[in-house]
């Protein structure tokens, strides 16, 4: 065999150390591209990980840019922690599996950095791109429609997002919300889930879900909000970027931004020439602290 490139030679070496003959002949290993192993290999360190997101690649058809895409936003970490209230409202065939469908945080990477402060343009900018929100969502989502009109009583309503799960055999509300989670939220929610199995659900479908998400939630909260509710739901925060969280014992032991300025703001005193006044040292504080703040919200 001819024509291997140094580079592709490395990745082949780096391949045989990290599976064994035996690890490299079952499925879903055996059923990849090498271009998704070469991802793989890139992208992660333990073969734990590397394991896991080969058998989601194989189950769900995932293209090697999918599969990279799906690492970069640490699907793993984020798949099954949404808030929920399955265990109590769901048979335990499906409570499992519906946790694992929903993830906290949902990461909104293409609605920019921009903090948007109403429901609608989030929404807006979500169905603009349904393709990349549909992935966010992950597999068996099928888009039905927004601001979906609920008549109950000759009064109207609208739910913000519609979606229909094929593998649970259900529908999927969707309320999006700007700010951080309420208690009241999950009342309303429960009136859409009422009436979506009253007025949408045919005699097939099972009982619809509520995904609430969020910009932040007090979890205590959301646990004493769900307690008591019959109808299955889930809680979540959405983000447009992911963003690591300093250790426990780390964050209250670091100054502060104002601190920080407090103590720049002590400019040293430049010794003078012979026969000059003292004076004081020339800085760009305004700039610097421009930037310690702009540090701090991204």
């Amino acid at each position: 065999m001819g024509g291997l490139s140094s580079r592709n030679l490395q990745y082949m070496r780096t391949f045989a150390g990290a599976w064994s003959e035996r690890a490299i002949a079952q499925a879903p290993l055996a059923q990849l591209t090498w271009y998704h192993h070469v991802t793989l290999l890139d992208k992660l360190e333990e073969n734990v990980e590397r394991l896991w997101y080969a058998e989601r690649t194989v189950e769900h058809g995932w293209s090697r840019n999918v599969l990279a895409f799906q690492v970069a936003s640490r699907l793993r970490e984020r798949r099954g922690r949404a808030s929920n209230n399955f265990k109590a409202t769901l048979p335990p065939a499906d409570s499992d599996f519906a946790a694992q469908v929903f993830k906290d945080p949902y990461l909104f990477d293409f609605l920019g950095t921009a903090d948007p402060r109403r429901e609608q343009e989030v929404e807006d900018s979500l169905v603009a791109h349904m393709e990349r929100f549909l992935l966010e969502l992950g597999a068996g989502f099928a888009f039905v429609g927004r601001q979906v009109c609920l008549e109950i009583g000759g009064d109207e309503f609208k739910l913000d997002l519609l979606f229909y799960h094929f593998k649970l055999r259900r529908f999927v509300v969707v309320e999006l919300k700007s700010v951080k989670f309420d208690p009241a939220m999950v009342g309303q929610l429960h009136l859409y889930l009422s009436a979506v199995d009253d007025l949408l659900k045919q005699p097939d479908d099972q009982p619809t879900i509520g995904l609430l998400l969020c910009r932040g939630k007090n979890q205590l909260v959301v646990e004493y909000a769900l307690r008591s509710i019959n109808k299955p739901m889930g809680v979540a925060d959405w983000e447009t970027q992911l963003v690591e969280q300093l250790p426990a014992d780390l964050e209250g032991n670091l100054p502060t931004i104002a601190q920080i300025e407090a103590e720049l703001a002590r400019e040293p005193v430049v010794p003078p020439p012979p026969g000059k006044p003292t004076a004081r040292r020339k800085t760009q504080m305004p700039q610097f602290r421009a930037c310690l703040r702009a540090s701090a919200i991204t």
